[in-house]
Order: structure tokens, then sequence, then C-alpha cells
């Protein structure tokens, strides 16, 4: 469990209008569901990367396809969805939990990854919003996201225009391979 909550819960998204400023259209008939098993041969391609990138998220730049789909594809009471367009084609997954057990379980927590060739077409906000919702739903009081790497401007972006605040840096947390080490945002909302 503790596992999936390493990741920074940014959108790892390309460049393009989304990652400059938060903002973007969805794709016409976008649509969110629960993820199914038969979904992780479409989302593999793009979840390895992002991975191997290392630019966004503090997994393992060589992880397997099996350690990859045991972190990722999480079952109730967590969730896992795929944003798809018309056709069905995976165009992006989040998956949603509780932050922490116990006294800290009412703190949800989300990872997204959108493919970086529908960057900048809404996916990521889309996402975003449902998780809000989902959240809202199923009871937790707010939602943070442990560890968004600060290059990351376009998720910053994003999860500020959905209304998160950065309530805390850890410095020099995150080995970026372009960048060096850069902090890593805690980032909070109230649902």
């Amino acid at each position: 469990m503790a596992e999936r909550r390493r990741g920074p819960q940014g959108v790892a998204e390309g460049d393009g209008p989304e990652r400059a400023t938060g903002a973007a259209t969805p794709p016409r008939a976008l649509a969110i569901r629960d993820a199914r098993p038969g979904d992780w041969p479409a989302i593999w391609p793009f979840f390895r990367q992002i991975v191997a990138a290392g630019e966004t998220y503090a997994y393992d730049r060589h992880m397997s396809e099996a350690e990859a789909r045991r972190i990722w594809m999480l079952g109730p009471p967590a969730r896992t969805v795929v944003a798809t367009d018309a056709e069905g084609t995976v165009l992006g997954t989040a998956n949603m939990y509780a932050n922490r057990g116990g006294p800290g379980s009412h703190v949800a927590s989300a990872s997204f990854m959108v493919n970086p060739l529908r960057a900048g077409q809404g996916v990521g906000r889309a996402l975003g919003e449902d998780m809000i919702e989902w959240a809202r739903r199923s009871g937790f009081r707010a939602i943070q996201f442990n560890a968004v790497v600060e290059t990351n401007e376009g998720a910053v972006a994003l999860w500020r225009s959905l209304g998160f605040e950065v309530v805390g840096t850890v410095p020099e947390a995150f080995d970026h391979p372009r960048h060096g080490h850069v902090g890593l945002l805690i980032m909070h909302r109230f649902v």
C-alpha cells in the first residue's frame, strides 16, 4: 500500500496547452469508466514511457510490467479508471485511494497518467474532476497529493485550477534527469 503513495500525483503529460495553463477542453465524447483487466495492455505502453522518462514519478524507471500493474490497477475500496474517446481508445488513467489508513483514512489521494500523445486535450482535467467527485461521493473530507514534482508545471497548474493549494515543499526530494534535485510539492484541497 505504501508503494503506491510514493509516486507524485501529477498528470504526466507532454508539452501542450494544458501543460502550460492547466486548462483545456476535453475531447468530445470523452468517457471515464472503471478500468477493467483488459484495459491494461492499452495503459502499459504510456505508463512505461512516462515512468522511464523519470520526470514525474518516483517509481523505478525500469519497473517491470507485473510490478506496474500491481501498483496501478487497484480494486475496491480504491478505484482505477480510464478515460476513453468515442472509439473506446484509452487516453489516460487514474487511481484513487485513501491517502493513509486509520485516523488518516478520511483524506483521499490519487495518481494520474495521460498518454503523452493526448497531452493538452483536457484528459487530465476530466480525470481530476472525476476523482474529486469520487472523493466527495466516497465520504472523504479532503484530497492530498503527496509528491507533485515542482517542475511538472502542467500538473501544478491543473491542480491549482481545480482548487488545490501547495501546503508544503520537500526540498530537493526528487532527482530529475534534466533539472537535478528538485522539490516535491504537497498539494491539498477540501472536498
